[in-house]
């Protein structure tokens, strides 16, 4: 039986409503990130969409949902196509939690710490794959990790 701080996400899966919703948050993060990669501050992306920078804050969370309409002003705005903010979002299954081998809060960890899209986007710019392979085994010794894991980066 369902209590009435949970709802249905599509296929019975019930998420309370204080909890922020997978989906809802990973289209904030891809938010984020387009945002920062253009180095366009909060409130200007507010000003843009006719919304207070706290409001973007909170799309930006995935504590707010964002409307269809609002979408389609934000991919404007941020020079993105819709469906820009759903790339990398995994089956609904995995949205949801159940992928063994999650990756993505660690995707979202980076996107929000201070330094990360500037690391990631500093990484990306990197052509030579020699020098992206250094760069990998620099971070790993810095982080404390061995070199276990010699897959390339890319």
């Amino acid at each position: 039986m369902k209590n009435k701080s949970s709802y249905a996400v599509n296929s019975g899966i019930f998420v309370s409503e204080r909890s922020a919703n997978p989906i809802d948050i990973h289209v904030g993060a891809r938010v984020r990130l387009r945002r920062l990669m253009l180095r366009m501050s909060q409130d200007k992306l507010g000003e843009n969409l006719g919304v207070t920078f706290q409001q973007v804050q909170k799309y930006e969370r995935g504590a707010n949902r964002v409307s269809a309409s609002r979408l389609w002003g934000m991919a404007d705005v941020l020079n993105v196509p819709v469906e820009y903010f759903f790339e990398g979002l995994a089956t609904q299954n995995e949205a949801a939690g159940f992928n063994e081998n999650d990756q993505q809060p660690l995707i979202y960890d980076l996107i929000n710490s201070p330094d990360g899209v500037q690391l990631a986007a500093a990484f990306s710019s990197i052509v030579d794959p020699k020098v992206r392979r250094q760069v990998l085994q620099l971070v790993r010794a810095l982080a404390g990790k061995g070199a276990e894991d010699d897959s390339p980066a890319e």
